[in-house]
């Protein structure tokens, strides 16, 4: 098929990428030119494993195109996906001026053959209905169909989730439009859910709700756990083998960051009160997440009975997750606001996303090149992104490098015992 790609941030590029490996013609547009020549160049924007290559591969192919010209894009494309940013407001609702500005340029560019305009944003309900609105206004009889089909795709494993979705979900009020859609996505997967589009776009935010409803829950009990000295992995481990619950998503730790829980949260609760309805728990999970980051703090604090003035922090991982250069709600922000607010000297090490983090966190933050070298000579350590090069410290390299042995572990992805073993004060989130 011949696809149009509008917007070439995390979803746009993987998912048109991607779509050119299965054989299909992908234009991909963004109006910033030297984004588009950046990629044009083989030039990432983003850290994604196995996303260069494959950008690479699928261009010299000639299958893979990216241009500035959206009017082009659209005459040549079948399906028009829009897939640019919506991010949130001061209210916690989600942003549609991008959205909508792109539907006005697709129904100024739309000719006369029938095209299906599908929306990959998260957005709220009702929003496939309201782009048709917008393109219609430009072009009264145009024959299109507007779509939604969400994305499920997880950061650092944005390429591998395309490939191997759990489940499509389409929601189409359209024959054809479900038909071309279904044919573009069988070679992922059958498990395709074919329904309407204000049920898809609910899809998207209920799932992504839920996962992080999960995730604030065994903060929750970790959080208890310390008060009554159990261990959490131990309660998660017994909990996960319930087969109605899973041991998926009950981690737990200094909460969840990044471009869709945070927002997707904030966003479906926004859509209910609009309606007058109070979502007690969504107000929850989000509450329970927005303090959970300055646990570590409140460790460091037991430990040093509350004065961390003048002491040297090393903080290792600055992105909201590891294999992703993403700062967006990254917990790493306010922990590292809050030490330097107590007068700490924060020493930060992260692989990727040194570059990011500095237009986000203090002009005081000192950064260094590798895990060991951010622990030699600190106070403590705080593990806040679980990286492979942070992970991979032995128990000796922590005691020998530390000024004084204090690690808060805020992934629970230390081995407690051995590093105890070691003489370390080892603190974790609801680890006993």
């Amino acid at each position: 098929m011949n696809l149009a790609v509008v917007g070439t941030g995390y979803v746009g590029l993987v998912s048109g990428t991607c779509f050119a490996e299965l054989g299909n013609h992908v234009i991909c547009v963004d109006k910033l030119e030297e984004k588009v020549d950046q990629l044009n160049r083989n030039e990432i924007p983003i850290y994604e494993p196995g996303l260069e290559e494959l950008v690479r591969k699928n261009k010299d192919a000639g299958r893979l195109v990216f241009t500035t010209n959206l009017t082009q894009a659209v005459k040549e494309a079948d399906i028009i996906v829009i897939a640019v940013g919506t991010p949130e407001t001061e209210t916690g609702a989600a942003n549609l001026s991008y959205v909508y500005a792109v539907a006005e340029e697709i129904g100024e560019a739309l000719d006369g053959t029938f095209k299906v305009i599908v929306n990959k944003s998260t957005v709220p309900v009702g929003t496939a209905e309201e782009v048709e609105k917008i393109v219609r206004r430009k072009k009264p009889e145009v024959n299109i169909n507007v779509s939604s089909v969400p994305e499920f795709l997880r950061e650092g494993s944005a390429v591998h989730d395309t490939f191997h979705p759990d489940r499509v979900v389409i929601g189409t009020s359209s024959e054809k439009a479900a038909s071309m859609l279904k044919e573009l996505h069988l070679p992922l997967t059958e498990n395709i859910v074919l329904t309407d589009s204000r049920s898809s776009e609910m899809i998207k935010y209920a799932s992504n709700a839920f996962l992080a409803t999960k995730i604030s829950f065994i903060n929750e009990i970790a959080n208890i756990c310390d008060l009554y000295e159990a261990d959490v992995h131990a309660v998660a481990k017994g909990m996960g083998l319930d087969h109605r619950i899973g041991p998926k998503f009950l981690h737990a730790g200094i909460g969840y960051g990044g471009s869709c829980f945070p927002k997707d949260v904030k966003a479906l609760k926004y859509l209910a009160e609009e309606k007058g309805y109070q979502p007690n728990i969504l107000q929850a999970v989000n509450d329970v997440n927005e303090i959970q980051s300055r646990r570590m703090v409140e460790h460091l604090d037991r430990i040093f009975d509350g004065d961390i003035s003048g002491r040297t922090i090393a903080v290792l991982g600055l992105s909201f997750k590891p294999k992703t250069d993403d700062m967006r709600e990254a917990p790493s922000v306010k922990i590292i606001q809050d030490l330097i607010k107590q007068g700490a000297t924060v020493r930060a090490f992260d692989p990727v996303a040194k570059e990011n983090a500095k237009q986000m966190l203090p002009d005081e933050v000192e950064y260094v090149d590798s895990a060991l070298t951010a622990i030699n000579g600190a106070d403590a350590a705080f593990l806040v992104t679980e990286w492979d090069e942070c992970k991979s410290l032995t128990p000796k390299q922590w005691k020998d490098s530390l000024k004084q042995p204090v690690v808060v572990d805020g992934r629970n992805a230390l081995d407690k015992e051995s590093l105890k073993a070691e003489g370390i004060i080892y603190h974790g989130i609801g680890r006993k």
